[in-house]
């Protein structure tokens, strides 16, 4: 897999200082693969601009966006992480980040991943979710 080329710096949410060491949070990592190179610019800039309103979302602790631009495959990507899935999940419904999907759903494919796991520190959620954008732990089969 092509090595990532950026990421952002952690940028803390409305949760990050209630966050106790050991509490149970929930860590969700996405991908969004585009058809063709020139779409991920327009995508990044939109995550960008959704950066920017993020921290004031319920239960956010923290996230970083990413960005790998290779020879064969551009894809983007946000791992984020939250007190609970009922904030994760009024993130997704908001209208802002519902129009980006909306506006980008043709253009690539999506996926995502959720999993809670204890909050040691913020490198330690950073790398578990690392492992898997980079590739270097398999993305979970969707169950239903």
């Amino acid at each position: 897999m092509p090595q990532i080329l950026w990421s952002t710096r952690w940028q803390p949410g409305s949760a990050a200082g209630s966050v106790e060491p050991g509490a149970e949070v929930v860590v969700g990592v996405t991908e969004f693969v585009t058809h063709r190179p020139w779409s991920t610019f327009s995508v990044g800039a939109e995550g960008m601009r959704l950066r920017r309103t993020w921290p004031g979302t319920p239960g956010a602790v923290g996230m970083w966006l990413w960005v790998d631009l290779g020879p064969r495959t551009n894809r983007s990507g946000s791992i984020t992480v939250w007190t609970a899935h009922e904030h994760l999940l009024g993130f997704v419904a908001r209208p802002d980040h519902r129009r980006i999907v909306r506006a980008h759903r043709d253009r690539g494919t999506l996926r995502s991943a959720t999993w809670t796991a204890p909050f040691t520190d913020r490198s330690a959620v950073y790398d578990s979710a690392w492992r898997l954008v980079s590739g270097t732990e398999p993305w979970p089969t969707a169950t239903r």
